[in-house]
């Protein structure tokens, strides 16, 4: 079997970060290309929500498997102030393949999220139960999404669940949120709705340097912090390297 791991929502200052995994048989990796899987980035919306309808019509008695895993905003938040953000992906990457109905015969692909490939694959399967199960071997690689179909049919299975909570948080909130990234003019003016003197919503990622800049601009007094102790924005995506062995 082959299986994919990506990602969707690391850099968000809203939602959640997804995880999705995907397993299918040896021989379907030409189909996902002839259906037009890739990079989920390179899709329109409409294209991924058929592939993703598609990928779920397919026979799980034949090996076809797919699901994700999300991660809260607070969660990111606490994962800010402690190991940083590529030990909380380490984890998630962790959760998902232990979701894996199949245990023998398994070639695992994931999308790299540490700059070192073999270090993130190294971690992620050092917590796995009873790894290495037989037969079965673990890569991780940069860009495995733009080159890996596997890889990439997680990454839509990842970036249509976040989009679906994202729709959700809109809807419960009754304005637009857009896709939770800063560079999105929907997301920069709902901040005025969610980041205010009385409280922070849930959903709004409170570790970001978006939001701690926008608190300066417009509200007074310390920034509410989730977790232990406040660390900078940087500690998420450059780790300290001197607890590595």
């Amino acid at each position: 079997m082959l299986v994919g791991i990506d990602e969707a929502g690391r850099g968000p200052v809203l939602g959640p970060l997804v995880i999705g995994i995907c397993c299918i048989p040896d021989d379907a990796e030409a189909l996902l290309v002839r259906k037009g899987v890739k990079d989920s980035k390179h899709l329109s919306p409409k294209k991924r929500q058929e592939l993703e309808e598609w990928f779920h019509e397919q026979p799980a008695e034949d090996g076809w498997f797919g699901t994700t895993v999300s991660i809260d905003t607070e969660t990111i938040d606490i994962a800010l102030q402690n190991q940083g953000l590529n030990w909380l992906e380490v984890d998630g990457f962790r959760e998902a393949i232990m979701q894996l109905p199949h245990r023998t015969n398994v070639r695992i692909v994931a999308d790299a999220c540490d700059v070192n490939a073999e270090r993130f694959t190294q971690r992620i399967t050092e917590g796995i139960a009873g790894w290495p199960w037989k037969e079965s071997n673990m890569l991780s690689e940069h860009k495995a999404d733009e080159h890996h179909p596997a890889v990439s049919m997680a990454s839509i299975l990842a970036k249509e669940e976040r989009d679906r909570a994202m729709r959700a948080m809109s809807k419960r909130l009754g304005f637009n949120l857009g896709s939770g990234y800063p560079a999105d003019p929907a997301t920069k003016a709902s901040l005025e709705q969610l980041i205010l003197q009385s409280g922070i919503d849930e959903q709004v990622r409170w570790g970001w340097a978006t939001v701690e800049r926008y608190w300066k601009q417009h509200r007074t007094g310390d920034l509410p912090v989730r977790g232990f102790q406040r660390t900078f924005q940087q500690q998420l995506f450059h780790e300290d390297e001197s607890r590595i062995s």
